[in-house]
């Protein structure tokens, strides 16, 4: 499995991929056209054999060292193969790279399967909130430090 930037021939798969995974809260053909070159968005897809098994999406904001990830996806067919684990462990990396220290998320409060992945790479809770999803579902948020916290400068 390769796990590289999306291009945009992958938009295709991305959108059947959302179609799939998500039954609300999907990110549009046209937003997904625009992360994929977006300065303040890390868009990469999972694929093996040509097959699109899955995808990350990390947003950056201007002077901030806090990167969020937007949204991770698994093709149910990829499902247990390590898949989620490894885009997890590239987005984190790419964080990194754009020099955060910090990695935070949402996950819906019943998606066991993800809230496991993010624990047991060391994810911690930092809060919740309430009917954040279309269908009225909580969120748990969650983070992870990178880097050792800057200092901030006293004048």
């Amino acid at each position: 499995m390769q796990i590289r930037d999306a291009e945009d021939a992958d938009l295709d798969g991305l959108q059947a991929l959302e179609a799939r995974s998500f039954a609300s809260d999907r990110i549009a053909r046209r937003s997904l056209r625009r992360l994929i070159d977006g300065p303040s968005a890390s868009l990469r897809v999972a694929v093996k054999r040509g097959e699109l098994q899955g995808y990350h999406l990390v947003l950056f904001r201007k002077g901030s060292l806090v990167a969020r990830l937007y949204s991770i996806a698994v093709d149910d067919r990829h499902r247990g193969a390590g898949v989620g684990a490894s885009l997890l462990a590239d987005a984190l990396s790419v964080a990194r790279d754009r020099g955060c220290d910090v990695l935070r998320l949402e996950v819906r409060e019943d998606n066991a399967a993800a809230i496991s992945l993010y624990e047991r790479r060391g994810f911690t809770p930092i809060g919740r909130y309430a009917d954040y999803y279309a269908d009225g579902t909580d969120a748990l948020r969650y983070e992870k430090t990178l880097a050792t916290v800057r200092k901030r400068r006293s004048k």
